[in-house]
This record gives C-alpha cells, structure tokens and sequence, in this order.
C-alpha cells in the first residue's frame, strides 16, 4: 500500500510538472504575443531588445549630448544604417534617420500616419493638446495660435514688452560676477509670455507660480508613468491640475470683469480674442491654447537661446561677426530707442547663427507617429499599427548633407542657395501639417536678446558644461556664465 501510495504521489506531481511548464510555456508564448511585435516581410535590419514591453525604449532615451547623435543611434545606424527596426514605448519601431523618409512621414501626416505620443505624456499635456489632437480638431487649434503669432510677432506693443524685459534681465545682472543662464533665461521668456497672453505683470507672484509649476511639468515628460504620490509623473499631473486651476481663474475674472484692457487705444489681448471671438471652443478647449502657447513659448525659446550662448562662446569670430551686426543697427537708433520689427529684420547672421544653434542642439531630436495602414517605402513595409521616429538628429549629423556636420558653422546657411537647401535638411521644428506654428515669434524673442547680452556684456562659460538631451535638452549646471560689463555699454546697467 505504501508503494502504491508512493507511485501515485509521484505520478501526481509529474503530472503536475507537467502542466506547471506547458502553463508557463502557454503564459511566455500569450506575452510574446502581446508585447513583440509580428515580422512581416520587408522590414529594415534591427533588433527588438530583450525586455518585455520596453524593448529598446530605456536605450533609446538614454541621455545624451544634444550636439551629438548618443550611441544608441550611432550604434545602430553604423550597424544597420540610416533606417531600422526597434521596439520602442510598447511597440515594434521603425527608426529614421533619412531625410528622405523622414520627410514623407511629415508630409503625409493624417494621410499615412498620425501623431501618436505615449498615453503617459496625454495624461500630462491634457486630452486637447496640439501635441496629442489630430484630424480637424488640430487644425482649428493650431489655426487659432497661428493667428495668434502672426498677430504678436511685429506688434509694436509685444516688441516693447520683449525690449524691457531683456533690458530688465540686464540690470538685475549689476553687481553679479555669475549667472545662471538657462534659469535667467526661462524666467524672462515666461514673463513674455505671461505678459502678453495673460497680460500678467513679471513681478507678480502668480508668475513665479508657473514657472515653478512648468519645472515639474516638464520633469514629467520623460518620467516612468507611475501615479503614485512622490514620482516626478505624478507631481507633472497635479503641476498641470494646478496650472490649470490658475489659468481658469483668469479666464474667469475676465469674463465677469473684462478688465483686460483699457477702454481706448490698448491692442486686444490674446486671452480676450479666444473668450469673445472663439465661441465655438470648449473651456478645455481653450484652457489647452493658453496652456500650449505660455509653454512652448517659453521653454523652447529659452532652451535655444541657451544653445546660441553655448556655441558663440567658444567662437569668436561669430561672436565678433554677431556683435558688428548689432553695433550697426545700434547706430542708427536714438538714445534709449527700443528695438522694433525693422530692426530684426536686420539681422541677418542673427538669424543663420539661430539656424546653426538648431541645428547643432536639436531642441527637438525627434516626434511619435504611427503608420495607420502597411506603408511602402522604397524596398521596406511600415506595417500598419506601428510607430514611426524621425529622428531629426540623425540628419543634423550626417556626413553626406552637411561637411563636418559637428562644426558649427553659421556660414553654411549665408547664401540664399545654400540656405534654401540647408532648409530642406535641417528640421528642427518639424514639417507638414505639425511644423510649429511659433518658430518666428521665438527668433524675435532671441534677436532682441541677443542685441542686448552682446553689446552691453562680456561672457564665459563657467567649468566643463554640455547641452545633455533627456529627451528634452537641460544643461547639468544650468549654464553658469561668468560674466562683466562690456566697453561702451549703450544702457545704463547700473540702475
């Protein structure tokens, strides 16, 4: 009897054994199944990673010196060339860093693909951002911040306000052997913006508030999307939750109290247009176009006049070039005259040392889309279904569209051929339907800063510093200057 007993225990458990392995068999090939993607024919060389879901993701968002291509891409262009496979944010990837193909995924936006950002980053930006909308609910809210950039752009009222600003940034400079530039920098870019949309004053209070409440915003961008109190994703959800809060306020106000400008003379606000004019907007609606506006106005504007310090310190003969420029339009102005829209107009090697900035940063190194049906490119399929990266640093950087394409070199874009083909190459805004809508309205803000930083100041780059991409471009140490006031400075700097 105990034999039997015996036998049959251990028959029982082999069984058991049994199915243990076929049900952790069954339990791998249902998650292969759900997490890797399938391998139609024709897709480019690659490999898909190794781990569940993330694949190649935490590779590829590695951080990195933003005037470089990282070694995630150099890695894998060297090995499988300029377009590959990956599995990127929860799903099979193709990788570009063509400019021919990353030019037809841009130009057939809604068409071939779509915008499609991680839903970690929706819950973050908000259901009616322009980032995350598509089909006619972008275009009418990127219709309404085009109007909205083309009407502030050379508007007397919004130069002034950028003038005074810099000026302002300058004085607070007086006594200082040291600032930290990117901060500086992102403070007076957000009292633009403030200014101008909300018609908030830069020393209120309520302005630090954002600006504080964007730093958490955007540390939420590339965070794991955990929601759990403490995490960097869910102190960027309460930032917007909070955000929000304060712009509805204002809205508010103005619509019991319209007291957003004076009874005679003052030009319209933004704010006023899109509460009197856009009736047909939802209040998230609305809420989404301030929110998009104040942040891509002030933290990619200050990210790129970061990147123009950075380059132009160690180049002195742009520096020389750049300051002789200003000097010029400097002498013809008055005492005291505020800069105007002629005057940017100007400045010309301003704006191919901008070009060249965005170029060698990359404020932007690529976007999500996904193929909507199987695409044909060439000799490779896009299937349906899966995501598509341009990367646009990979064509800042190649050797075949740009000598020494890790020089900077604003000169590659002085003559009006070269700088129409440099355009054909160099995307750092974008393209299609989604180029953004605030490119010109950031170089204005930069002209004038520029103007005023060089002709009334002299600076240098404190200790061993890099722009780093986190995606997003930071500066570990916030680019320290170490700075003193120039010879023959025009504004008094001391008041």
């Amino acid at each position: 009897m105990m034999m039997m007993s015996s036998s049959y225990s251990s028959t029982i458990l082999f069984i058991t054994m049994i199915f243990g392995v076929m049900g952790s068999l069954l339990l791998l090939l249902i998650l292969m199944k759900y997490f890797l993607p399938t391998k139609p024919q024709n897709l480019p060389a690659g490999t898909m990673g190794w781990l569940p879901f993330f694949g190649e993701t935490l590779a590829f968002l590695k951080p990195h010196n933003s005037n470089s291509l990282g070694s995630f891409l150099q890695d894998r262009c060297l090995r499988y060339g300029k377009v590959f496979k990956s599995h990127l944010f929860g799903s099979g990837a193709i990788v570009s860093c063509d400019v021919e193909l990353n030019m037809f995924i841009l130009q057939n936006e809604e068409k071939l693909f779509e915008a499609h950002y991680p839903k970690s980053m929706h819950g973050i930006l908000g259901k009616y951002s322009l980032l995350v909308v598509s089909g006619d609910v972008h275009k009418k809210l990127r219709n309404i911040i085009v109007r909205f950039i083309n009407s502030s752009k050379s508007q007397p009222k919004f130069l002034a306000c950028v003038d005074n600003l810099v000026i302002s940034m300058l004085k607070s400079w007086n006594d200082r052997t040291q600032v930290s530039f990117f901060k500086e920098a992102k403070r007076m870019t957000l009292s633009v913006m403030v200014k101008s949309v909300l018609n908030i004053e830069p020393d209120d209070p309520l302005t630090v508030q954002i600006l504080e409440e964007f730093e958490t915003y955007m540390k939420g961008f590339v965070s794991l999307p955990i929601l759990f109190p403490g995490t960097s994703y869910y102190k960027a959800i309460k930032a917007r939750e909070r955000l929000s809060s304060i712009v509805k306020g204002i809205i508010k106000e103005r619509v019991l109290g319209k007291t957003t400008r004076n009874e005679v003379g003052e030009e319209e606000l933004f704010l006023d247009m899109i509460i009197e004019k856009e009736e047909n907007l939802s209040e998230e609606e609305k809420l989404s176009i301030v929110l998009d506006i104040l942040l891509g106005g002030y933290e990619t504007t200050a990210t790129l006049m970061s990147l123009l310090l950075y380059f132009i310190s160690n180049q002195p003969h742009v520096f020389q070039q750049l300051k002789e420029e200003h000097q010029a339009i400097r002498e013809n102005k008055k005492d005291g005259e505020p800069l105007n829209w002629e005057d940017y107009k100007k400045m010309d090697f301003t704006s191919h040392v901008t070009c060249e900035a965005m170029r060698c940063g990359n404020v932007v190194k690529f976007v999500h889309r996904k193929a909507l049906q199987d695409v044909k490119y060439k000799d490779i399929v896009i299937p349906s279904g899966w995501k598509v990266f341009p990367i646009f640093t990979g064509v800042h950087f190649d050797e075949s569209l740009h000598d020494k394409p890790h020089d900077f070199n604003p000169w590659r874009w002085t003559s009006t051929d070269n700088n129409k083909e440099m355009r054909k190459k160099v995307t750092p805004f974008g393209g299609g339907p989604r180029l953004c809508p605030g490119s010109e309205l950031a170089k204005v803000v930069i002209g004038f800063t520029l103007h005023h930083i060089l002709l009334n100041y002299r600076w240098k780059i404190k200790a061993d510093e890099s722009p780093l991409a986190y995606p997003y471009v930071e500066f570990r140490r916030g680019l320290i200057l170490e700075i003193e006031p120039a010879e023959n400075t025009y504004i008094n700097i001391t008041n």
